[in-house]
């Protein structure tokens, strides 16, 4: 969207919808007071400034009434901002919610101390990961583009009924990677990310307008747009499967 907004004309929109739910989350330590967004005022709060999620902190504050004038905001680096909340010298740190959980975990974090608040889940109204295309290449190449997006969904599919089997697949590529880690990877995203009650209804990919344009609205409070925002110029569901793409 910012880059449309700053390159007007440029020949790209998303095409499906991956992440339903984006993964954003502030991620806390019970022990240390943060179990909701209530908790997070008189706290201190490790933020990466060029993080996603702390990006967007603002918009999550404003939904549930926080001061983030009340929170004691502290930069930290994206290699030491889960070992600061582990060694407790924060209360709560911004990122991804899986990515940020399993490294506390590997840390040795007990995992029923690990509190995870999904934006999502608290007023942020923003869409996660998308498949993006040139349109230029999508309007000359409608069925190829369509059958590649059935491929994705039917990959999706078949990561959600054997998520042990996707990760042994992505060891294949990657022996490096470990896979009961990137298993648990895997289910924390499709449960909280992919597979929403939203995307149960309706099948993969697809969007509501009226949240994107509440959406948009939302990006507004972070963000300065150049020319008002058109949902038309973002996305597109014209290469999505007829009838969806069903993933369970």
């Amino acid at each position: 969207i910012k880059f449309l907004d700053q390159n007007p004309g440029a020949p790209v929109t998303a095409i499906m919808m991956v992440y339903d739910k984006p993964p954003f989350a502030v991620i806390g330590r019970k022990s240390q007071g943060v179990s909701g967004p209530g908790d997070l005022e008189g706290s201190v709060l490790g933020a990466p400034p060029p993080d996603g999620a702390w990006a967007q902190f603002p918009s999550f504050a404003k939904a549930n009434g926080i001061d983030i004038g009340k929170i004691t905001v502290e930069p930290v680096g994206f290699p030491t901002r889960e070992p600061m909340l582990a060694e407790g010298k924060v209360d709560s740190v911004t990122g991804f919610s899986f990515s940020s959980y399993l490294n506390l975990v590997r840390l040795g974090v007990p995992e029923d101390d690990i509190s995870t608040i999904l934006m999502a889940d608290h007023g942020l109204e923003l869409y996660g990961n998308a498949v993006i295309v040139n349109t230029e290449f999508a309007a000359a190449n409608a069925d190829m583009v369509t059958s590649f997006l059935t491929a994705v969904g039917a990959g999706w599919k078949d990561a959600i009924a054997d998520p042990q089997a996707a990760a042994a697949a992505l060891i294949k590529r990657n022996p490096a990677a470990d896979a009961g880690l990137e298993q648990r990877r895997l289910q924390l995203a499709i449960d909280a990310n992919v597979l929403t009650d939203y995307v149960m209804a309706n099948g993969m990919g697809s969007i509501d307008n009226a949240r994107f344009a509440a959406a948009l609205e939302q990006l507004a409070e972070t963000y300065d747009y150049k020319a008002a925002p058109n949902a038309a110029l973002y996305f597109t569901d014209e290469y999505l499967p007829k009838g969806g793409i069903a993933v369970k």
